[in-house]
């Protein structure tokens, strides 16, 4: 069963439900096809809850993102929503202060603080997994920030970019423009 944050696992008879990000979320088949996730457990004093994954690289940024000071499982699912690992893995090694900030729940302080507390992880982390480049100078970055000042959430903003064609960045925002009408 697909829900939206959430899926139902079946194994053995028995349903298991695993909050889950929307990058997981879409890749999960429909219900009754098997599906394989990653899965994370927190046990806190009041609760037991599942997190599941579609990969590992998911799995692992997520167990990073609830190491940083005021980054819960929550706040951690919902940065994972933004996007695929890797994008997340470069904005974190460029800086890319305005992706995190972005997400619901997470304010300048906390958004400063995933990228100060997990630049060095990330930057240990093999360079073919990671595309660094300068968020300044990356077209595709400053398109993405063009559209979300112009009132676009990220992942809309992301999804144009994505769709949008062109080498520059003012092409790449007139073809994300013209296909949001």
């Amino acid at each position: 069963m697909r829900r939206p944050g959430e899926v139902v696992v079946e194994t053995g008879g028995v349903g298991y439900r695993l909050a889950v990000s929307s990058e997981t979320l879409a890749s999960v088949p429909a219900a009754g096809r098997e599906a394989v996730l990653h899965s994370h457990m927190v046990v806190r004093e009041d609760a037991i809850k599942l997190f599941g994954f579609a990969t590992e690289a998911e799995r692992d940024l997520f167990l990073m993102l609830i190491g940083v000071q005021n980054v819960g499982p929550k706040v951690a699912l919902a940065v994972l929503s933004g996007g695929p690992p890797r994008v997340l893995l470069s904005a974190i090694a460029t800086g890319d202060v305005a992706r995190f900030q972005a997400v619901p729940g997470i304010g300048k302080r906390t958004a400063e603080r995933i990228i100060v507390e997990l630049k060095e992880k990330v930057a240990g982390a093999a360079a073919d997994e990671i595309i660094v480049t300068r968020a300044s100078e990356d077209p595709r970055s400053l398109a993405r920030d063009a559209l979300v000042g112009l009132g676009f959430s990220l992942q809309e903003a992301d999804g144009l970019v994505d769709g949008a064609g062109g080498g520059t960045t003012e092409e790449l925002i007139a073809e994300a423009l013209r296909a949001a009408r």
